[in-house]
């Protein structure tokens, strides 16, 4: 049974911080990404403004349940129309919220589901991929580069740190990837001239930093608790830098972050139009065509799945209905069509 309103208990105290606050050092404690944490937000502030739209006033979700929880994804899959994965975001954040920042079990409910769609997504040929690549203006042009020959997430790609790629090696370490997780990639012999050239420039601007009094970067938690010093190394200092110093915004230090991850999906967006292509190319469409590639080169789907960091090969799978042959169609497969002889020409 859902709870009521008789049997909720842990009502937020006036002496609590923000809702939003708590949530925020709740996935900080969590070690959750930063990014995980204003998604999080956004979606509890949403259920917040569905609930006061629908009562007329402000309820604190520590005075509300499953009954309250069911309504609002159902309400996202019948009248907002999200797509499924749109909607257990949603889900995940409001148990998160439950669980682990207002402390107790949200309860059963069960909400209308949005309906689960499997898109094939959108992948460029050789050609186009060098036409996107070659329309990007440097220093932004060797992220892309890079996330084509890896096929790397545009996020893992700007926090690169300099001790992730091994040019000796011919590989990059993606450390903490989606889930957490750390993975080994491709370093092609085709940056490794321009990867050397741009440490070697890093390594002076970040002299640079430190003769200024600056120099700090962000380390992960328990590695900044166990060798603080090592935020003013050259190592840890991020590969693709931003041009300007900034503040932390938790902690107030000043230094060098890296390079946005909107500068880089725009510079992709705007090179594709400039390209003149007609897809919908984004920056996760380099690492979709990496895949594909790969695929079409003969590798096996295992390799490619252990290079993406797939936790199941079913993800991977997708793009076997992707993969091409030159001249041969999808799979592989010749058209009927083509085995038809050449049609007579049209008289008027």
């Amino acid at each position: 049974m859902p709870p009521t309103s008789e049997t909720r208990t842990n009502t937020p105290r006036r002496t609590d911080p923000p809702l939003l606050e708590q949530v925020v050092n709740t996935c900080r404690k969590k070690h959750d990404a930063r990014n995980t944490a204003k998604t999080y937000c956004a979606w509890v502030r949403d259920f917040v403004l569905y609930h006061r739209r629908q009562s007329g006033r402000f309820i604190h979700p520590a005075e509300m349940g499953a009954v309250e929880i069911e309504g609002y994804l159902t309400y996202l899959a019948a009248e907002r129309r999200v797509a499924a994965s749109t909607q257990n975001q949603a889900l995940n954040a409001l148990v998160f919220l439950y669980r682990h920042v207002i402390g107790r079990d949200p309860g059963r409910f069960n909400a209308t589901r949005a309906k689960r769609s499997r898109n094939v997504p959108v992948v460029l040929s050789r050609s186009e991929v060098e036409r996107v690549l070659g329309a990007i203006a440097p220093p932004v042009q060797v992220i892309a580069r890079l996330m084509y020959a890896g096929g790397l997430r545009v996020g893992e790609a700007c926090a690169l740190r300099v001790k992730d790629v091994d040019i000796p090696r011919r590989q990059v370490t993606i450390r903490r990837g989606k889930g957490a997780k750390d993975r080994l990639t491709l370093l092609p012999d085709a940056l490794c001239d321009e990867l050397e050239r741009l440490l070697a420039e890093r390594s002076r601007r970040h002299q640079a930093d430190l003769d200024a009094g600056e120099g700090w970067v962000e380390l992960p938690d328990a590695f900044a608790v166990k060798s603080p010093r090592a935020a003013w190394s050259l190592p840890w200092q991020y590969l693709f830098a931003a041009r300007k110093l900034s503040r932390h915004p938790d902690t107030g230090q000043t230094g060098r972050w890296h390079v946005f991850e909107t500068t880089v999906q725009k510079a992709v967006k705007d090179a594709a139009r400039a390209a003149g292509l007609t897809k919908r190319v984004t920056s996760h469409t380099l690492r979709h065509s990496f895949a594909t590639h790969l695929l079409e080169a003969g590798y096996d789907i295992r390799t490619i799945q252990q290079l993406l960091g797939h936790a199941d090969v079913k993800t991977t799978m997708i793009y076997t209905h992707c993969q091409t042959q030159v001249s041969k169609g999808v799979m592989g497969v010749r058209s009927p069509l083509d085995r038809l002889p050449s049609p007579a020409g049209h008289r008027g």
